[in-house]
């Protein structure tokens, strides 16, 4: 795998990969997987998107789990109430979890000889599962932990050239450069406050005039004067602005932007915009936990994002190795489950 970066922690088992395209793509297509899923779209995103790329046949279990177990977790027992139906269910080949409301019921279920996955819980104690994947910008490591820059997600460059080939002529008919407004909103210790938004408004309205129209998303996080900031600044410019009616162009403006700007609070969405080999520029509101910077530092570094700047100067004509993390989960995933059955009993 090319563009291998490495950590620089005390006794690493693992080194973080450039996710840099994908050879052979790896694949248990038709086995049966649980997702353990906290309801949160974000982690959910990130298993759905590992279940995609192995082909796996799914089953979404949805918990929320009473109080004290939602308390104890990650490290506490798994609410009774939800795991003894799943006990009592025909199992699947691979389980996948992400956050720690999760982790009680990985581990409950790995006790029980399942394979096991988890995804973004730096907390939870390395033996909660076979295999355990966290960003890199989180400290947890070891010999069954696996660390990428960016997040896994369902965007692979196939997954990408197919949205590009079939994307919607209300996209295609717009001048470019198009560029992408992902926008987040409070989270992660940042703060939109009135000043915030004020400078974010006046960078995007500084390069309005540079590109040739817009591709606007928000989330479900993103404040109504940040919403209102971005509708103003792009209004005088060709564009797409989703008002959350209907279903969410997300994929599309992925595939056909020109150029990314992405608010710093979403790893996520900055991960997937990372996948297009694009430029993507960063905004960076007021605050931001340690583990944030680091990721963006990283990301910097590595030559795929750049910081939104208040002057309108931009660069639409930048390129780096799109990012795939996804692949290289993958084929960890598949690695890991082939030796967990060729070990268990009766094999």
């Amino acid at each position: 795998m090319k563009n291998e970066i490495p950590v620089s922690f005390d006794n690493v088992a693992q080194t973080v990969r450039g996710e840099t395209g994908r050879a052979d793509e790896p694949t248990l297509a038709g086995r049966r997987a649980w997702i353990i899923s906290d309801g949160i779209a974000g982690h959910l995103a990130i298993t759905s998107g590992i279940a995609e790329t192995l082909g796996l046949d799914v089953e979404i279990i949805e918990i929320a789990p009473r109080w004290p177990w939602r308390h104890l977790a990650p490290n506490g027992p798994a609410d009774p109430r939800i795991l003894r139906p799943l006990r009592g269910k025909a199992p699947p080949d691979i389980v996948l979890g992400a956050g720690r409301q999760t982790v009680p019921f990985i581990r409950a279920l790995r006790s029980m000889g399942l394979f096991t996955v988890i995804f973004q819980s730096p907390r939870a104690s390395r033996k909660s599962a076979d295999l355990i994947w966290v960003p890199a910008h989180d400290r947890l490591r070891g010999p069954n932990v696996i660390a990428t820059l960016t997040p896994p997600n369902r965007f692979s460059a196939v997954k990408l050239d197919e949205l590009r080939r079939n994307a919607p002529e209300a996209i295609t008919a717009l001048a470019g450069p198009r560029a992408a407004l992902l926008l987040g909103g409070p989270g992660a210790g940042y703060s939109y406050d009135a000043a915030a938004v004020e400078t974010f408004a006046a960078s995007l309205g500084a390069l309005a005039d540079r590109v040739g129209s817009f591709l606007v998303t928000p989330s479900r996080r993103t404040p109504p004067s940040l919403l209102k900031a971005a509708d103003e600044a792009t209004s005088g410019r060709p564009r797409i602005f989703w008002n959350g009616m209907g279903e969410n162009p997300y994929p599309q403006f992925l595939a056909s932007a020109d150029l990314f700007i992405v608010t710093a609070d979403s790893v996520n969405m900055t991960g997937e915009a990372c996948a297009t080999g694009r430029p993507v520029y960063v905004f960076t509101p007021p605050g931001g936990r340690a583990k944030f910077q680091r990721f963006h530092c990283a990301l910097e570094e590595y030559g795929a994002t750049r910081p939104l700047p208040r002057t309108g100067e931009i660069d639409g004509n930048w390129r780096y190795e799109p990012l795939h993390a996804a692949a290289i989960v993958a084929s960890e995933i598949e690695t890991r489950w082939r030796r967990h059955q060729s070990t268990a009993p009766g094999r």
